[in-house]
Formats: structure tokens, sequence, C-alpha cells
């Protein structure tokens, strides 16, 4: 990761909402909301407004690492969502690095609807050895392999 560069951070984007992205179109997917989804506003899911701040962020920084040796993987995420944001409304995201770690960076992030503040936060990614990621993961993968032969 290079620290000079990831320190220099700063981003200002545009991002429209698309009509699948509302809280009642996720949670229509998810076992355990299909049976309130109908009752839900239509307004951007605040899973996705994390989604689309975290893949922000994470590009960003992905820009400063070495993909053959490095990830970008989350570590902390404290978003407020703090008003709705219909389909269609465009927001505007703004971002920068406001604390370096060793191997970690945290971003400072606000978005603005047309009317308001809509989301105010610090998202953490780390710059993760890759080898290590993908061991750890073909680890629990042959875990479940495992179970799967088992039952």
């Amino acid at each position: 990761m290079n620290h000079q560069q990831v320190s220099e951070i700063c981003f200002e984007e545009t991002y429209t909402v698309p009509i699948d992205q509302t809280a009642r179109s996720l949670f229509t997917r998810l076992p355990h909301g299909k049976h309130y989804a109908e009752t839900l506003i239509e307004c951007l899911a605040t899973g996705y407004l994390i989604a689309v701040v975290e893949s922000i962020c994470i590009r960003e920084m992905h820009r400063q690492i070495d993909p053959t040796v490095e990830v970008v993987v989350g570590k902390t995420i404290h978003l407020e969502h703090c008003g709705p944001i219909p389909p269609g409304a465009t927001i505007r995201l703004q971002g920068w690095v406001e604390r370096l770690g060793q191997r970690s960076a945290t971003f400072c992030i606000r978005a603005y609807d047309d009317h308001e503040l809509v989301c105010d936060g610090k998202v953490t990614l780390v710059a993760a050895d890759r080898a290590s990621m993908e061991s750890k993961i073909a680890t629990k993968v042959n875990d479940l392999l495992k179970i799967d032969v088992v039952s």
C-alpha cells in the first residue's frame, strides 16, 4: 500500500439510485423479509447505500495497491443513513482519508441529495495480504465440503 498516495485520497462523485435498490426490493429477496417487504417504503435500502459507499472507497484504495500481492477488504463501517433517498434521485458523495494505519485507511464519507445530508460516516479498509486471505478462504471452503460429504 502506498501510504503517501492513500493519505491524499479525496473524491466527489454522483450516484443515481436504481429502482431495484429500494428497501422493498431488497427485503422481498430475503427469507426473513418476504413477509413484511410490501410494508416498506420505496427508498434506497441502507444495505445498498453501504455497498455504494464501500465500493467507491475500495476503488480509490485499490488504485494504490499491488493487486497481485494485496486485496482491499472492509474492516469497519459506521454510517448514519440520515434521510430517505427515492429511486431516480441522484446523490453526491464526498470522501477523504482521515486516518492511516500500517495497512489500513479510514475514510470520512458524506452524501447529499438535492434536499439534505442523507449519509454521514466512516469506512475503514485494510490492504490485506492476498495469499493469506485466499488460504483462509480455502480452509473454510474445504471445511464446508467436508460437512457436505458427511451429511
